[in-house]
């Protein structure tokens, strides 16, 4: 509960460059103090405040974003959830010039990364960090030679990654198996996936598809030392790890000792 420093300030600070933290760029100091470096590009990276035209035309060769998407599928806040939620095969990193449009700028270079059945937002995040990295080294010095040329997005083919809220994260067992399985994956570390016992709210951090059954949606299946199947509108939902409030994240078989489900029960219900 301590406001702490980013790894990338505390590095800044050790190197003893500037840091700016700016509640805002709209207003003509900052711009100003910005303008002050005499940049000759400016670096994007999950930086969460809408760039103005005034900053976006401050340096020569303009802004560049690193965003993880191929781009122009995804555009939006939740580019990496919404990839694996959607069941797409593949994402990656686009390094895109910067307008004043939500991730509509022409883009520079594209590197791409296959998602994996086993890939949580977390992990996908992670790869894909890496990925940038190299890819905003690369642009800088393909750019420099003069060798990339911007390649403006088909917007028709643009889809729109929306902010992530917690409600979303219900899940609604009345849909398959391989979406619950993709939420659980998408949705963690955050906000994570959860459902509805009676009145208390159990997260789900990790699970797998598992055999179905024609029982109502949300019906606990069976109970075994590792999972708790639960049916859907199609297929079952085999859960391995959960969490209930104010416990800590546990495997099926020390969960049930605290909170024991039972085959016949609903989740998914108050």
């Amino acid at each position: 509960m301590q406001l702490t420093a980013s790894p990338v300030k505390q590095l800044a600070l050790q190197l003893a460059l500037p840091v700016l933290q700016p509640a805002t760029l709209k207003n003509e100091e900052t711009q100003q103090e910005l303008a002050a470096f005499g940049a000759e590009l400016m670096v994007v990276a999950a930086y969460g405040l809408i760039l103005p035209k005034a900053v976006l035309q401050l340096p020569r060769y303009g802004c560049l974003n690193i965003h993880a998407s191929l781009l122009p599928r995804w555009r939006g806040a939740a580019p990496i959830q919404r990839a694996i939620l959607a069941g797409d095969a593949e994402t990656g990193i686009t390094i895109m010039q910067m307008d004043e449009g939500l991730d509509t700028g022409a883009m520079l270079l594209k590197t791409a990364c296959p998602i994996t059945a086993e890939d949580t937002a977390e992990t996908l995040h992670d790869k894909l960090a890496g990925m940038g990295a190299q890819a905003i080294v690369t642009t800088l010095r393909e750019l420099e030679k003069g060798k990339l040329h911007p390649q403006i997005q088909d917007s028709e083919k643009a889809t729109y990654a929306a902010k992530l809220s917690k409600a979303e994260a219900q899940l609604d067992w009345t849909r398959s198996a391989a979406e619950l399985e993709r939420a659980v994956r998408g949705y963690f570390p955050f906000p994570i996936a959860y459902t509805q016992f009676g009145e208390t709210p159990i997260k789900i951090l990790k699970a797998a598809i598992g055999e179905g059954s024609s029982a109502i949606p949300g019906t606990v299946l069976a109970v075994d030392k590792e999972t708790i199947h639960v049916a859907c509108g199609n297929g079952a939902l085999a859960l391995k790890v959960l969490q209930k409030p104010g416990g800590k994240a546990l495997p099926v078989a020390q969960f049930v000792q605290g909170f024991p489900l039972k085959v016949g029960d609903r989740l998914g219900t108050h």
